[in-house]
């Protein structure tokens, strides 16, 4: 028997399409932005797959509000959280509970978000509260933020329970996280070891304004498992010759979007462009037409052919998804994929990532993808 504590920070990733590099203290803008969601139906997700894995097959229409157990802690309670070898436990409406019974979980709900909108201070509750049930995995749904906030619960609490991290912020560095929501789901129903593993955050602020200043936060326990992605890492390696051929290579009546990172930020250089390091930047016949964009900014950007310029993060291998939410499915429909890496990054790197939010052009892109590696040198890396 396995008791799983699931806890969503629905907020998480909503400032990543639409510019904001992240949602800490910026909710209101990024709402008045038009941001959506895209925490909850990550999670879903990952819920989804934890039920495949441990054999649900419940009705989540037939689930009534007579079995909801609002204040946990009773062995009926737990009783009624449990499937298939899943205890599954909770924290109350949009912050893991509904996600849960859409999955066709009945979960425990150990409490409720204290305010409409939630906050890091209920995060921690959550995981007060699972900690007080002896689960064996919290199985968080955010960012870095997120992270931090759950690891250091758990530590405030003298626990050793492992977490788990489905990514859905902007910013995901930490190596706490599976590499899609999908795998999270998996890992948790399956996992049979642990290891320790760093949780990183950045300076949300200096982020905005083309500065990483990252930090490690805790070491956290953690399953162990192929499907975890990686932390970030910095490479060594010249990208001058990279961007010299790039840059002689960029043709007429093209529009290029040039994503986050140093490699792709050494192009935009060559060009002559002050480009937004963290951002993303659509130029075309030597003219930026959008700098640091939002995906609808994008989007009203797009010319007759597009090229994305994007670079995978070092040590995760991720080229989408991680920090360049703005290129979202809609945009990388639209445009040809450009991926430029040193070939010490590559080594670094190993086999590249995609988590564009939409699992059938994650598939389109899954197999062999040629990344410029010279002025004149390709290579042929495997997606997973």
């Amino acid at each position: 028997m396995r008791t799983i504590g699931v806890v969503v920070n629905p907020i998480a990733g909503m400032g990543g399409r639409v510019g904001l590099k992240g949602t800490d203290e910026r909710v209101a803008e990024a709402r008045e932005r038009g941001a959506e969601p895209r925490a909850p139906e990550r999670a879903s997700a990952a819920l989804r797959a934890l039920a495949d894995a441990a054999g649900v097959t419940g009705d989540t229409d037939a689930t009534s509000d007579a079995r909801r157990a609002d204040d946990a802690g009773t062995a009926d309670d737990t009783e009624a959280g449990r499937t298939n070898g899943i205890v599954l436990l909770a924290y109350g409406g949009e912050m893991g509970e509904r996600e849960a019974r859409e999955a066709g979980f009945e979960p425990t709900v150990v409490g409720h978000p204290a305010e409409t909108e939630t906050t890091a201070t209920d995060t921690r509750a959550a995981v007060r509260a699972f900690v007080e049930r002896g689960v064996d995995l919290v199985l968080f749904v955010g960012g870095d933020g997120t992270a931090t906030d759950v690891a250091t619960t758990l530590d405030e609490a003298g626990s050793d329970a492992p977490m788990l991290g489905v990514p859905a912020g902007v910013k995901v560095y930490s190596s706490v996280f599976a590499r899609t929501p999908r795998d999270a789901g998996r890992i948790a129903a399956t996992f049979e070891r642990t290891e320790r593993r760093e949780v990183n955050d950045i300076d949300e602020e200096a982020y905005r304004a083309g500065e990483v200043r990252a930090e490690l936060k805790a070491v956290a326990t953690v399953p162990v498992a192929e499907a975890l992605q990686s932390g970030k890492q910095r490479t060594s390696g010249s990208v001058d010759t990279l961007a010299a051929g790039f840059a002689a290579d960029v043709e007429a009546g093209v529009t290029y979007l040039f994503g986050p990172g140093g490699t792709v930020g050494a192009i935009e250089r060559e060009l002559g462009i002050e480009g937004s390091p963290l951002g993303v930047d659509v130029w075309r016949d030597g003219e930026v037409l959008v700098r640091d964009g939002s995906e609808a900014e994008l989007l009203d950007a797009l010319g007759e052919r597009n090229v994305a310029v994007v670079s995978p993060i070092g040590g995760q291998g991720f080229v989408l998804g991680r920090g360049n939410q703005q290129l979202s499915p809609a945009v990388v429909r639209r445009c040809e994929l450009a991926v430029v890496a040193s070939p010490s990054k590559l080594v670094a790197t190993g086999v590249l990532h995609v988590d564009t939010g939409e699992a059938d052009l994650d598939a389109e892109l899954r197999g062999w993808m040629e990344v410029r590696t010279g002025r004149h040198t390709r290579q042929l890396v495997k997606v997973e």
